[in-house]
């Protein structure tokens, strides 16, 4: 299994060593500000099984200072960094400075270019303007974190080869949306994510979330797509380690 996308910061963890134990394959930790950026290389060092993205989240845009993305760029080097991210655009929290988040995400998919790295992108009320950006950089490896908009534009966003990223919300009673997204959209393009400690899988909601979780992720796709567990296991993490790269045995 692979989770690929968690934030294992020390401010929601006292127990880190125990949630890595925990989880019986690999975890992708994504930075989204200063501070969990050292943290995801402090990880990444330390654990063999967590890999980790660098990114500057748009709601984290007014702590952005000089020196953030030099560091970013300082560590893409690093082979335990996979890509860049979680990068992307949140109209949901604040949606008076589209310009400056637009403005951050095209800065942060051009130093993904610049070391031939995969973005990971997050999208918050703000589908039609992620798209339009990711258009015009269709060359670039793409995942879009925490899927959570239409059919319609899961096809055009693959279309793009845009990876779809797919978390506990699936799991939800009332996620009618994402489970018609999943039935209808191959595996191929379909990775495995908790987004810890947020979003919890059901019969977990409600509770802090951890990367070994993500197994009920990949029980609740193999259920709704009428394939085996095993199947969706091999063919997402197949996924994860084409689009990130994965040097592993």
């Amino acid at each position: 299994m692979i989770d690929t996308h968690c934030h294992l910061s020390k401010e929601y963890y006292d127990n880190i060593d125990e949630i890595v134990s925990s989880m019986e394959g690999i975890m992708i930790v994504s930075g989204c500000n200063d501070e969990t950026n050292k943290e995801v290389i402090d990880l990444v060092n330390k654990y063999d099984n967590v890999y980790g993205t660098l990114g500057f989240h748009p709601t984290e845009i007014n702590n952005l200072n000089t020196k953030s993305l030099k560091f970013i760029e300082d560590n893409l080097n690093n082979p335990k960094i996979v890509a860049v991210g979680e990068i992307g655009l949140d109209y949901y929290w604040v949606n008076d400075n589209k310009q400056d988040q637009q403005s951050l995400f095209i800065k942060q998919i051009k130093l993904a270019n610049k070391y031939n790295l995969p973005i990971v992108i997050h999208s918050r009320e703000a589908i039609l303007d992620t798209y339009n950006i990711i258009k015009k950089y269709s060359k670039t490896k793409k995942v879009l974190h925490c899927y959570s908009s239409s059919l319609e534009m899961a096809y055009e966003f693959i279309k793009l080869d845009t990876l779809l990223g797919i978390g506990g919300v699936i799991t939800f009673k009332n996620a009618e949306k994402l489970k018609r997204v999943v039935e209808n959209i191959d595996l191929k393009y379909l990775l495995l994510e908790t987004d810890s400690p947020y979003m919890s899988p059901h019969p977990f909601r409600g509770t802090q979330n951890k990367p070994s979780n993500v197994k009920y992720v990949a029980m609740k796709i193999a259920e709704i797509k009428g394939v085996s567990l095993d199947c969706v296991l091999k063919t997402t993490t197949e996924n994860a380690i084409k689009t990130f790269d994965l040097k592993i045995s």
